[in-house]
């Protein structure tokens, strides 16, 4: 499931991509007029993996699939992200290993103001499928 509306520019070390909030977005709910916040975690997970999407393009290689590990200090200003919102996504790739561990610095911002942030850490196995039959 795709919940970014796309890439909107990047570069060796990081990237910004950005959505829209409708009444049609995946988890919104009705009742609050928004998507929860903590979805936000998704929308930082799938602007890294874009951002890697690019990278490798750009670089004669493949896409691989990455896992989102884990957070660290997930913080929201807001409980939900309201409907008509446009949210960018900033990430920043602060650590990177040669095992496929990589540790990105997120925040998603409305209007200029930053609405959630978290440290996201990612695994990009070399062989995907080695990685999944362990």
């Amino acid at each position: 499931m795709i919940l970014i509306g796309g890439l909107k520019e990047y570069t060796n070390d990081s990237a910004v991509c950005w959505l829209d909030i409708t009444e049609n977005s995946a988890f919104f709910q009705p009742e609050n007029q928004g998507v929860p916040a903590y979805i936000g975690i998704e929308y930082m997970a799938q602007s890294i993996a874009a951002f890697a999407g690019a990278n490798a393009l750009e670089n004669g290689e493949e896409i691989k699939v990455g896992f989102l590990l884990g957070s660290r200090k997930y913080e929201q200003s807001q409980n939900y992200f309201p409907s008509g919102s446009h949210l960018e996504v900033n990430i920043v790739e602060l650590h990177k290993e040669d095992s496929g561990l990589g540790v990105y610095s997120c925040k998603i911002t409305c209007e200029d103001k930053v609405v959630a942030n978290a440290q996201v850490n990612v695994f990009l196995p070399e062989d995907t499928q080695a990685f999944v039959k362990e």
